[in-house]
């Protein structure tokens, strides 16, 4: 059965298929109304990595999770957001479990807290496992990454570093934005499946971008002989987002008195849901999803 859902598309299949799909998701927010303005990261940073390396014939339970809020300026807020204010939640886990069969895996998950410029990212993780089934055993797994990024209106010119960029006294707008990637496996019996996922959640400036991104393979083990890797393999991409364009404490203290002008600086201008699912059961040929999220004011 193959199974692909953007909102508008159904299809089924209840025989072996040879399934190659690519969807590339971007949103680009560009110029100054509308975008993520990252939280800057505190003066103490955290770098680690994990490594991991299986070789097993047997049961395997293997997980990875990772929570990080991190808000600018002050302590992590619990109401709403002040103004000048912004915070990431980022969320990632990761696992496999299986009740016997041969795994080999290599995993190497990296954390980095610092400010982040283009290209560079404060979660990676990249993972390549090879199962085959023994004597009726299967594979199960998930792994997930979540950014939530929201912000209130704040000042450009302490968070544009061109000079170039940004007029005197001019201000970003608010936000709130959420997007995951999520990818599960389910009752796999032989396959091989790599994947590679990426987080910014912190940065120095404004004009660097928010980011998500997320890539799955799944091919035949080329051990197993049959051409085809066996499961199902489900994967879910989705995106809440929701912008306004006015800031600055001229219009926050606007109150609509005596029939004056209201406050905009809280009013959604913008608003953008979506969501992709993928879901793939039988002999599986090649299987590859990719997915790419970015939101600031220079992407």
């Amino acid at each position: 059965m193959l199974r692909v859902s953007a909102n508008i598309v159904g299809v089924r299949m209840r025989f072996s298929i040879a399934a190659l799909i690519a969807v590339v998701a971007l949103v680009a927010l560009t110029g100054f109304a509308s975008a993520d303005r990252l939280p800057n990261a505190t003066p103490e940073n955290q770098v680690f990595s994990i490594d991991t390396v299986i070789d097993v014939t047997g049961a395997v339970d293997d997980k990875t999770t990772m929570s990080w809020v991190i808000a600018n300026p002050s302590s992590i807020p619990t109401g709403i957001l002040k103004a000048g204010q912004s915070i990431a939640d980022v969320t990632f886990r990761d696992s496999i479990l299986t009740n016997g069969g041969k795994l080999a895996e290599n995993k190497n998950f990296d954390f980095n807290s610092k400010n982040q410029a283009n290209g560079l990212y404060n979660i990676e993780q990249q993972k390549v496992l090879t199962y085959a089934s023994t004597e009726g055993a299967h594979l199960v797994g998930e792994e997930e990454y979540t950014l939530s990024v929201a912000g209130n209106y704040g000042s450009g010119d302490s968070n544009i570093r061109c000079v170039f960029s940004q007029a005197d006294n001019s201000n970003l707008p608010a936000f709130c934005n959420i997007v995951s990637a999520k990818s599960s496996l389910v009752n796999v019996n032989s396959a091989q499946i790599s994947t590679k996922g990426q987080i910014r959640g912190v940065a120095e400036t404004a004009d660097v971008p928010a980011a998500l991104n997320y890539q799955i393979a799944v091919t035949p083990d080329a051990n197993s002989g049959s051409g085809f890797a066996e499961g199902t393999v489900k994967t879910v991409f989705a995106g809440s987002i929701m912008e306004a364009r006015d800031g600055g404490d001229s219009n926050y203290a606007l109150n609509g008195a005596n029939g004056g002008a209201s406050a905009t600086w809280n009013k959604t201008s913008a608003t953008n849901t979506w969501k992709d699912t993928t879901e793939v059961t039988g002999g599986i040929k090649t299987l590859q999803k990719a997915f790419t999220y970015q939101s600031g004011f220079r992407v």
